[in-house]
C-alpha cells in the first residue's frame, strides 16, 4: 500500500476560512488541498484523489450542492465522500438538498474544531480502512492469478506425464499399455454386427538399415513408418508401436474378412515404397517390407492375448510365405 499520506480537499471562497480548516487540521495526518471556487475544486478532483472533501455551501457562481451533484455524476469521484460546511446548518431544506447532492454529513459555521476533528478523524479512518481492503483485494486478485497459472502449468504437466506414460516417445504412437486398453475396449463394445480386427505389423529389413545407416536413421525410418500408418488407418481405428519395429493396427467396424485383408494389402504396398532417408553415411533410399498377421474378433475368444496369439500365429505364416505380405488367421 501506498506510504503517501491521504488527501484532503478544502473548498471555500473565504481565504480566511482557509487559514483556519489549515490550523485546526494541521496535525491530523493528512495533506491539505486548497480551492476557493467550485470549478477548482472539481479541477483538482479530476486530477487527485481525496480521502475526504469539505465543502463550503456558500459560494458565489456555483455553490456546494452544484459541486457535489456533478462530482456524483463521475464514477471515478462518486464514492469521495463530501461534508458540507455551512452556516444554514439548521435549515432542515437545505440539509436535505445537501444530502440529496451527495453530502454524507453537515458541520455548522462557526466551526466547532473538537467536531471537525473528530469526524475528520472518523472519514481518515474510514479511507484507510477502504485503501486497505482495496490492497487486500487486489493481493488476493493477483494471487488468485499466480495460482490459475500454477494450476494450468501442472495440468499441463500432468497430461504430458499421462501422455508419455501412454505413447512411444520416438514415434508418439499409443504404446503396449495403450494398446491393449485400446483392445479391451474394441473387445467390450464388439457384438456380431459390429466385429472388428487386430493386425500385428513386423518390419522386413529393418535391422539392415539400422546396422548398415546407424540408429539415428533407423528411427527416422520408424517415424516415417509410423506416420504412413497413421495416414492409411481411418479414424476410429488405432495404431499402435509395441516395440522396435513391431506395431499393431486395430480396425474398427470390420464387416468380414475380405474388406481387412484387402486393407491390410494396401498397407503393406504402402510400406513398401521407398523411403529416402540421411544416415551416417549421408542421404541414402531404404527399402522395406511389412509382414502381416491378421485376427477377426470371434465371440468364443476368452481373452484379448488369445486374439494377439492368433494374430501372432498368422504374422508368422506371412514370414514364412516370405515376408511382404498378410494372412489371415484361420
Amino acid at each position: 500500500m501506498s506510504t503517501q499520506p491521504p488527501k484532503i480537499l478544502v473548498v471555500d471562497d473565504t481565504r480566511a476560512n482557509l487559514v483556519a480548516m489549515r490550523h485546526l487540521l494541521a496535525d491530523c495526518g493528512a495533506e491539505l488541498i486548497e480551492a476557493t471556487s467550485g470549478n477548482e475544486a472539481l479541477s483538482r478532483c479530476l486530477d487527485e484523489q481525496f480521502a475526504l472533501i469539505l465543502l463550503d455551501v456558500n459560494m458565489p457562481d456555483m455553490d456546494g450542492f452544484e459541486v457535489a451533484a456533478l462530482l456524483g455524476e463521475a464514477e471515478q469521484l462518486r464514492d469521495t465522500p463530501v461534508i458540507f460546511v455551512t452556516a444554514a446548518y439548521a435549515d432542515d431544506l437545505n440539509r436535505l438538498k445537501g444530502y440529496r447532492s451527495g453530502a454524507v454529513d453537515y458541520i455548522s459555521k462557526p466551526i466547532n474544531d473538537v467536531i471537525l476533528q473528530s469526524k475528520v478523524r472518523v472519514f481518515l479512518e474510514l479511507h484507510s480502512a477502504r485503501m486497505q481492503l482495496q490492497q487486500t483485494l487486489e493481493e488476493l486478485s493477483e494471487r488468485n492469478r499466480q495460482l490459475q497459472v500454477e494450476i494450468t502449468e501442472r495440468q499441463r504437466i500432468e497430461a504430458k506425464v499421462r501422455h508419455q506414460a501412454t505413447h512411444d516417445m520416438l514415434t508418439g504412437l499409443p504404446n503396449r499399455v495403450l494398446f491393449h486398453d485400446h483392445l479391451r475396449s474394441a473387445m467390450t463394445e464388439a457384438h456380431p454386427d459390429k466385429g472388428f480386427a487386430l493386425a500385428l505389423v513386423d518390419i522386413d529389413g529393418f535391422k539392415a538399415v539400422n546396422d548398415t545407416h546407424g540408429h539415428p536413421a533407423g528411427d527416422a525410418l520408424l517415424q516415417v513408418i509410423a506416420a504412413r500408418l497413421n495416414h492409411h488407418v481411418r479414424a476410429g481405428d488405432t495404431v499402435a508401436r509395441l516395440g522396435g519395429d513391431e506395431f499393431a493396427l486395430i480396425f474398427k467396424d470390420v464387416s468380414g474378412p475380405h474388406p481387412v485383408a484387402q486393407r491390410c494389402q494396401e498397407i503393406c504396398d504402402v510400406l513398401a515404397k521407398p523411403y529416402p532417408l540421411t544416415g551416417t553415411r549421408g542421404a541414402f533410399t531404404a527399402l522395406v517390407s511389412a509382414s502381416i498377421g491378421i485376427a477377426l474378433w470371434q465371440a468364443q475368444l476368452e481373452s484379448d492375448e488369445d486374439l494377439i496369439q492368433a494374430a501372432d500365429r498368422a504374422l508368422y505364416q506371412a514370414k514364412e510365405n516370405g515376408k511382404n505380405g498378410c494372412v489371415l488367421a484361420s
